[in-house]
């Protein structure tokens, strides 16, 4: 697996994971019974007939779904540089007008429109980079589409992926403008060489679109960890953590376990630190309406994100901090370390750091700090920066140290 070679990715830090489909229905039950699983894989998890599961399509009136709207919020209220939509989950149904299976938003539903068309023109209007999701090897409605728990050994796989996959990856391809990633997810059996070969259909009809790592066989552009899962110490690749504001990625009416907004950017903080993208998903509901939660916990974290820009996009991965602090976290550019105070604190006090200091202010508004570096009395060199008093009582703000060196100098613990 290689990196990409799209800077734009590698800077980019924050996007937005869209799950929204026929699963989005149910919310999470079906017949009176609930699944104790993601929602999205009520298919699967409940085992409901392809019959039954594709009537859903008929009550797919779509009346609160606005994409503009969410694009609009995903870039000037979140903060967020790109954004990745299912345009067809493990469920099998197509969210565009898809010319090889009528089993799509257009034709088979009460809406009518073209869902990805609308991203589309969203995503240009606010200039956010349009990635799409697409399940390569699950297909639950097509008899010859994997499916997992279940016995796959005497499907035609091949048949699936020259009749349907592959026509319609086509489609996604040179029917919707400039895609900037094609997010494949769970590729099950695939081989190398069938991996590859969608691989190379990308290439050669978006050179430029960055491919995940979930096309399976290690061939992706980037690494995608598992859901939800954070690398403990930076990769020596480009990579991305895909995950949820709750527990589940489609709507699911019984899940209330909400994160915190304050954990949620830690955790963006510390994906960002360790040189990884945070893409954090939303689930409308049937309707299309965004849960309230989602849109409120993202509202917070986009706040600080947008008046700390300069403090997470486009920061790079530095040489390992060797204390761990509970108050702050760091990131760095060239020239720059920045210190994301999230507890209220009376200075900044960062031991072990062997920079010269050339100035200090809060990123925000650019108020100067009063800072220095020296060396306190065991010895170890320290940066101290300044606080006024109006900021003692506060958190989750950001500070920016600029160094006469090109990076932080991080020396090991003696003693």
């Amino acid at each position: 697996m290689n990196n990409t070679k799209m800077q734009w990715f590698k800077d980019a830090k924050y996007g937005l994971f869209i799950h929204w489909g026929l699963f989005s229905l149910l919310a999470g039950e079906y017949n009176g019974k609930r699944t104790d699983h993601i929602a999205e894989w009520i298919m699967n998890y409940l085992d409901i007939p392809v019959e039954e599961y594709r009537k859903l399509a008929a009550s797919f009136t779509a009346e609160k779904f606005n994409a503009d709207e969410i694009v609009r919020m995903a870039k000037e209220e979140w903060g967020m540089k790109y954004l990745v939509f299912t345009t067809k989950h493990h469920e099998g149904f197509a969210m565009w007008n898809s010319g090889c299976s009528d089993y799509n938003v257009v034709k088979a539903t009460p809406y009518g429109k073209d869902v990805l068309k609308e991203f589309q023109t969203a995503c240009e209007k606010y200039g956010l980079a349009l990635g799409l999701y697409y399940s390569q090897a699950q297909d639950w409605d097509d008899p010859d589409g994997y499916m997992y728990g279940h016995d796959n050994s005497r499907k035609n796989f091949r048949r699936y992926l020259d009749e349907k996959c592959i026509p319609q990856l086509k489609e996604l391809l040179t029917g919707y403008g400039k895609i900037s990633i094609l997010w494949f997810d769970t590729p099950m059996d695939m081989t190398e060489a069938e991996s590859g070969e969608l691989a190379d259909i990308v290439r050669t009809l978006q050179p430029e679109c960055i491919i995940s790592g979930r096309i399976g066989n290690g061939i992706g552009d980037y690494l995608t960890t598992g859901d939800n899962f954070i690398p403990a110490m930076p990769l020596e690749r480009d990579w991305e953590v895909p995950a949820t504001l709750n527990d589940t990625w489609g709507y699911n009416k019984y899940d209330n376990n909400w994160k915190d907004p304050e954990e949620i950017l830690r955790l963006l903080l510390k994906i960002v630190r360790r040189g990884g993208n945070y893409l954090l998903n939303i689930g409308p509901d049937g309707q299309g309406d965004i849960p309230r939660q989602s849109i409120e916990i993202l509202n917070t974290v986009g706040k600080y994100v947008r008046e700390n820009a300069d403090a997470v996009f486009g920061t790079k991965t530095t040489d390992l901090y060797p204390y761990d602090l509970n108050w702050a976290e760091l990131t760095a550019k060239e020239h720059k370390l920045f210190v994301h105070v999230l507890k209220p604190i009376t200075r900044v006090e960062l031991l072990n750091v062997a920079n010269t200091v050339r100035r200090a202010y809060l990123v925000r508004n650019g108020m100067e700090l009063e800072c220095r570096s020296r060396n306190i009395c065991e010895g170890d060199p320290i940066v101290e920066v300044e606080l006024p008093e109006e900021l003692r009582q506060q958190k989750n703000y950001a500070v920016c140290i600029e160094l006469e060196e090109e990076w932080p100098v991080f020396e090991p613990i003696r003693g």
